[in-house]
């Protein structure tokens, strides 16, 4: 940790400022990630492509994740947080703003990918700090008060972006979330105090990391496990209208119900993991299994297909944060690239979920099968997090 973090100065309210500035970026990206999957039917139609491909800017997106967040956290180690921050989020407006200027399948896709990059890098050089000014006791908490941002998206960003995109053209819904971007950097700028570099801070550090399995393993847990969410969220629109035979304008309804589990399931969650945070991360991951399975026998009626996705998301909500907190204390001196590393890894998630979903469908078993394969991945990720628990023991006892 830097000097920084010694410092008792910071009140409360201070901290709260900090928090709300930066999660204003989580409900950016937020927003950005999730409405292409709103807003997929009307991506299809407008480029005239299959639902499968249109899927493909989904997980464009999140390679762009994946590639941008351990290359940024590299070779960004010494640069002041709150300069990386900034230069981010303004990287992450002109990015979308391409999007919503294009109209190739090719020129789409790129576009997607570019805006991926800065997405892991900004939440975790932004958790960093608010744990460092939360202190150990409080930081697993505080973290899960900054993803909020991120959860909050799903409730109102992502309904009203998909809105937008429903009734003012599918670009819409991108302008807004370039315009939240460039919001971003005003709020960083203002709220956000100057934060000396940390010392111990090195790309020869954060290089070394990459040799660290005890990391590797606690990212694999966020990439299999949380890929079912993804699944059921980059296809709800057409399971609602072609399954469950509701008129598209519910599909806002849904992504909102979704959004208010994340939302409120990561607070819960935050809760318990101050208390036992590996013993909270099982409990999600099981519960998060059962859901899917109630999910798929839910969605026959429009009122229990919305307990269905209230349950899937409430039930996964936490993982982000809990793994995030995990991942600061395996991470040793490489802990930027551990903490934007997680977000590649919820990305891969993203691109596993939103690939499979679509191949599930496109080989015929049918429009719940994006829902049946959440269980398989949820039990996929408490199996890496046994290993992972393993080893841990392992390297108590050295």
């Amino acid at each position: 940790m830097s000097s920084s973090a010694a410092s008792p100065s910071i009140s409360r309210p201070s901290l709260t400022l900090i928090i709300l500035a930066l999660a204003i970026g989580g409900f950016c990206i937020g927003t950005t990630e999730f409405v292409a999957m709103g807003l997929i039917q009307e991506i299809s139609k407008d480029l005239n492509l299959s639902i499968p491909v249109t899927g493909h800017f989904i997980s464009a997106y999140a390679l762009g994740v994946t590639v941008g967040a351990p290359v940024i956290a590299i070779l960004a180690a010494q640069v002041p947080r709150k300069i990386l921050l900034t230069g981010l989020m303004l990287f992450y407006g002109i990015a979308n703003a391409m999007t919503a200027l294009t109209d190739q399948y090719s020129t789409v896709l790129i576009s997607r990918f570019i805006a991926g990059l800065p997405h892991g890098a900004y939440f975790g050089i932004a958790a960093l700090v608010v744990a460092e000014y939360a202190g150990k006791n409080r930081r697993a908490s505080a973290v899960a008060k900054l993803m909020l941002g991120l959860n909050l998206a799903t409730v109102i960003g992502v309904p009203f972006a998909t809105w937008l995109g429903q009734n003012y053209g599918w670009r819409s819904g991108f302008e807004f979330s370039a315009s939240l971007a460039f919001l971003t950097v005003v709020a960083i700028s203002f709220c956000v105090p100057q934060i000396a570099v940390d010392r111990s801070a090195s790309i020869i550090n954060e290089l070394k990391g990459l040799r660290n399995l005890r990391m590797w393993m606690t990212l694999a847990v966020g990439a299999i496990g949380f890929g079912g969410l993804f699944s059921v969220y980059s296809y709800v629109s057409p399971i609602l209208t072609e399954y469950t035979q509701q008129n598209i304008t519910v599909v806002p309804f849904a992504l909102a119900i979704i959004g208010m589990g994340l939302v409120t399931g990561g607070l819960v969650a935050g809760y318990f993991a101050d208390k036992n945070l590996n013993r909270a991360i099982v409990v999600i991951l099981l519960s998060n299994a059962c859901s899917y399975l109630i999910c798929a026998l839910s969605m026959q009626n429009i009122y229990t297909a919305y307990a269905g996705l209230f349950l899937v998301s409430f039930s996964i909500a936490g993982l982000a944060p809990l793994l995030q907190t995990r991942l600061m204390d395996v991470a040793g001196n490489a802990q930027g690239l551990a903490a934007s590393l997680n977000h590649s890894a919820f990305n891969i998630a993203n691109a596993v979920g939103a690939f499979l979903g679509g191949w599930v469908i496109a080989e015929g078993m049918g429009w719940l099968a994006p829902i049946w394969l959440g269980t398989a991945l949820s039990l996929g990720g408490l199996a890496v997090l046994c290993i992972a628990f393993a080893m841990d023991r392992n390297q108590n006892k050295i």
